[in-house]
């Protein structure tokens, strides 16, 4: 189910989860970010794209849309991109080169002269408000984009900062310091993998740009939203993931074991 919550006084948030079994849920979110060009931040994913559409047209008229940033190219970042902008042909995408590139690869290509492309250090103007793209610390592919709106004061990290967790809520303050920790880490080390092999001084250096950005609201793909304030507690936990336990993915005895599970429940 997508449900829509406010998470700042100008940003809704469209939410959804995945519950993944024996390792716990993780929040999937867009953000709408209102203003004189308001602009959505993600889309979905490609299995709820119907059910997307429906809960976003609860927050904003997609008509009044001005501007699409894509974090990356996932296949639960783009589920209505093109719904979206066969809707609206005012609409513009935020995105890097190469993830024009890869949408190209789809059956139905990013039209080039509707994307605005950014590269991490860059900013970009959308209406009352100025974007600084940035790449997050942590994240699944090259072509992640995050950005820092320097107007709200409101960090946006793409998957950076995701976690698994026993039950989704509407902010990140509520969760238990351990859920947090653990879960957080597990989406880490699941997501990144190369965490485990980053050159140690670098990634602090990293670490400590983005504490340096000190925000009002951190908003990840994969996380409530959270307080800046919890801005260095997510980091800490992120300085401490490349010695965290590598992540065993479960195996085709496992698969067979979890068939078994099911056959039985269904029969009962």
């Amino acid at each position: 189910m997508i449900t829509t919550y406010r998470a700042a006084p100008d940003i809704d948030v469209v939410s959804s989860s995945a519950t993944i079994a024996d390792f716990g849920s993780l929040a999937i979110n867009a953000f709408v970010m209102h203003g004189d060009e308001p602009m959505l931040v993600d889309t979905g994913t490609v299995v709820e794209a119907d059910e997307f559409m429906t809960a976003l047209r609860t927050v904003i008229d997609p008509a009044d849309l001005r501007w699409i940033w894509l974090s990356h190219t996932d296949f639960d970042h783009i589920g209505s991109l093109h719904t979206l902008l066969d809707e609206n042909p005012q609409l513009r995408v935020i995105t890097t080169f190469f993830g024009m590139g890869i949408m190209g690869l789809s059956s139905t290509p990013l039209p080039p002269d509707r994307v605005r492309l950014v590269n991490p250090g860059e900013r970009v103007r959308v209406g009352n408000r100025t974007l600084r793209a940035f790449k997050p610390p942590v994240y699944d592919t090259a072509v992640t984009t995050g950005f820092y709106d320097e107007t709200s004061r409101t960090l946006f990290s793409a998957d950076c900062f995701g976690a698994l967790l026993p039950d989704i809520l509407q902010s990140a303050a509520d969760i238990s310091d351990t859920d947090l920790r653990d879960g957080q880490t597990l989406w880490v080390t699941i997501d990144s993998p190369w965490i485990h092999n980053v050159d140690r001084k670098l990634f602090s250096e990293h670490l400590a740009q983005v504490s340096r950005l000190d925000p009002e609201i951190v908003l990840s793909g994969h996380l409530p939203p959270a307080p800046g304030a919890m801005l260095n507690t997510l980091l800490d936990t992120l300085a401490k993931a490349p010695d965290a336990a590598t992540f065993d993915a479960p195996d085709q005895a496992m698969l067979e074991q979890m068939l078994v599970g099911i056959a039985t429940s269904t029969a009962g």
